[in-house]
């Protein structure tokens, strides 16, 4: 086990990035996609399910956890790992996105932002320092820096004003970080909109500060994918090479591929988990509803050549009665569907780049989602 953090590096495919994020918890595979176990648990998941599904690393939420249970009952109890039986590695957001998308009543200064719980009208104080704080209470192995997330659209100098925030957020997170134990690992975010020269100025700034990994953040939130795509590709060409890239909260299957030709290493979204709460299967061959009167007499599985047994062994039909009669089983088994589906195709992406054929493979899988579900024979 080491006791050190960093990036391996294995094999490039075009910009297209094969390696591993080394923790003493263990290798995350990447690229990689990380399940969102926002309150210490994947939504209809046993941890040893997604385990099994092949999650190297789970997304944890600070916001979340520091209103209930609270950080520091967690760190009483002996960490996040132990709290929610997961022994490898864990990723913790900053907390700051929910509180500026959640929480009520929020005020915003140099100094942090305060805010009232959208729970129960508690008040409470995020800053850098206490975020960190939060992060470090929990034990998680990767932690972010506190930043302020602008919706877009958004006016070019309220985005600069709120990265240049954000650097200097990062400045305050990174010596807050300084006290917590080796083998922890703290990453810049980059923000800047959807303007080129400010995504440029916050990669740089973040850089000169200089972290062991860096996030991509305040893209996927309704902005078109060819805006999404070409931020990355701003970035990628500042951020240190030898260093992992997260792009957060991304996303859809084909916004994961393309920003792995991009050179993104890491990911995470709750659209797996809640698209199986609403009746939608991510498949090979495309997303299916569920909810379609027309599964209701269809005996197939979702995909009979799948490893994942909820997807190969039950009946369309029954998932369709499932959900008609809003049953929690049909909720937990299209969840397994969509994160086995999600890891699937992760494990697909570093076989290819391994053996030069992404391109290949990218082109394989979006005509599969092209030519869609085979329908039922009459």
């Amino acid at each position: 086990m080491t006791e050190a953090f960093f990036y391996r590096p294995l094999a490039r495919d075009g910009s297209a990035r094969l390696g591993e994020v080394v923790t003493p918890r263990g290798e995350v595979r990447t690229p990689a996609f990380m399940p969102v176990g926002t309150a210490a648990t994947v939504k209809g998941m046993y941890p040893e399910q997604v385990r099994e599904l092949g999650a190297d690393i789970l997304l944890g939420n600070t916001y979340h956890l520091m209103l209930r249970p609270s950080a520091e009952r967690i760190a009483a109890l002996g960490g996040l790992h132990r709290f929610m039986r997961w022994p490898h590695p864990i990723l913790t957001d900053s907390g700051g996105f929910q509180v500026m998308s959640l929480a009520g009543l929020r005020k915003l200064t140099e100094k942090g932002v305060t805010f009232r719980s959208h729970i129960d009208g508690s008040y409470h104080e995020m800053s850098p320092e206490r975020s960190v704080e939060i992060q470090g209470l929990l034990g998680s192995d990767i932690q972010m820096q506190l930043d302020e997330c602008v919706k877009l659209p958004a006016a070019p100098e309220e985005v600069a004003r709120a990265l240049r925030l954000s650097l200097r957020w990062a400045e305050r997170s990174k010596r807050a970080f300084e006290a917590q134990p080796a083998g922890r690992a703290l990453f810049g975010i980059v923000q800047g909109g959807d303007v080129p020269a400010l995504r440029e100025e916050s990669a740089r700034g973040l850089v000169d500060i200089g972290f062991p990994g860096y996030s991509i953040g305040g893209l996927a939130v309704g902005e078109p994918q060819a805006v999404m795509l070409a931020m990355i590709e701003v970035v990628n060409a500042i951020l240190p090479a030898d260093r992992p890239r997260y792009l957060m909260g991304v996303g859809t299957p084909d916004d994961i591929v393309e920003a792995v030709g991009r050179g993104v290493d890491m990911f995470d979204c709750v659209m797996p988990t809640r698209a199986g709460r609403h009746a939608l299967a991510f498949t090979r061959f495309g997303k299916i509803n569920l909810k379609n009167a027309r599964h209701a007499d269809d005996p197939r599985p979702l995909d009979e050549e799948s490893d994942c047994p909820a997807a190969r062994d039950y009946s369309r039909a029954y998932l369709h009665h499932l959900i008609r009669c809003d049953e929690m089983l049909g909720s937990m088994l299209l969840t397994w569907v969509n994160l086995a589906y999600y890891q699937s195709l992760m494990a697909g992406i570093r076989a290819a780049i391994a053996q030069g054929r992404f391109e290949d493979f990218k082109a394989q899988v979006k005509d599969g989602w092209a030519r869609g579900d085979i329908p039922a024979r009459g």
